[in-house]
């Protein structure tokens, strides 16, 4: 099967397009995770079970134990829903609504890793991801996460540091309230899907808005993105 589109609408009522990742990309990452734990493994042996005898040998199996199970948790949760493994493949673990993966959708799909590798070697997950529409492995589906193809998530906007600007029209309530809540939300997006966003309120980026933003750099990125934090700054009161 090919990669596939899924689509999901957001609450702010715009749809969204990400690429889920079939079983190949998924298995790479898989191969290069699984060198990086042995990687890990070798140096603790050398480091503690050569040097330590006994006790090195108890602290090894501790860590083994730690690494086998909460190597993808810690990853999931820390580097955007990448291991270093998916990293290299550019992939990431999401939740089904497009959002980061939460902790206990993390540790239900990796906990059920067990159910996947039966009979042996992946056999039933592999079996899953190519009859699932959206190449959900059975911790996916019970997780309610998908994995898909990552471009460009790390370029984040701070908002901290961008400068409070003025709409360019009078908001009603509503309005402002759907902002401040993009502002909220806005690192829970990638940055193309922020923008993707930013870019329903063009009538709030004014030429002189764009303008201003380019004085500052002439490469900036995701120019409605910085725009709307921006306005959102300026209804926060920080001016």
């Amino acid at each position: 099967m090919l990669d596939t589109i899924k689509t999901i609408e957001t609450p702010e009522g715009v749809e969204l397009k990400l690429t889920c990742v079939s079983f190949f990309a998924r298995g790479c990452a898989w191969f290069l995770d699984t060198a990086f734990q042995v990687i890990i493994v070798v140096i603790i042996i050398i480091i503690l079970v050569l040097n330590f005898n006994n006790v090195g040998k108890g602290l090894f199996l501790i860590i083994l134990f730690a690494l086998n199970w909460f190597y993808p948790i810690f990853f999931e949760l820390y580097n955007q829903g990448q291991t270093p493994g998916q990293a290299v493949m550019n992939i990431q673990v999401l939740s089904i609504d497009g959002t980061l993966v939460n902790w206990k959708a993390s540790f239900i799909r990796n906990l059920l890793r067990t159910v996947d590798f039966l009979p042996f070697f992946y056999i039933l997950g592999i079996i899953s991801i190519l009859l699932n529409k959206n190449f959900q492995r059975l911790g996916d589906i019970v997780a309610n996460t998908i994995v898909v193809y990552k471009w460009e998530l790390d370029d984040h906007i701070d908002i901290k540091k961008v400068d409070s600007i003025a709409p360019a029209m009078t908001l009603n309530a509503i309005e402002q309230q759907m902002i401040l809540n993009y502002a909220e939300r806005f690192n829970d997006f990638s940055a193309e899907r922020a923008e993707e966003l930013a870019l329903l309120a063009k009538p709030l980026i004014t030429p002189s808005v764009q303008k201003a933003f380019e004085r500052q750099s002439s490469n900036e990125k995701y120019p409605a993105s910085k725009h709307l934090l921006a306005i959102a700054n300026y209804l926060m009161g920080h001016k």
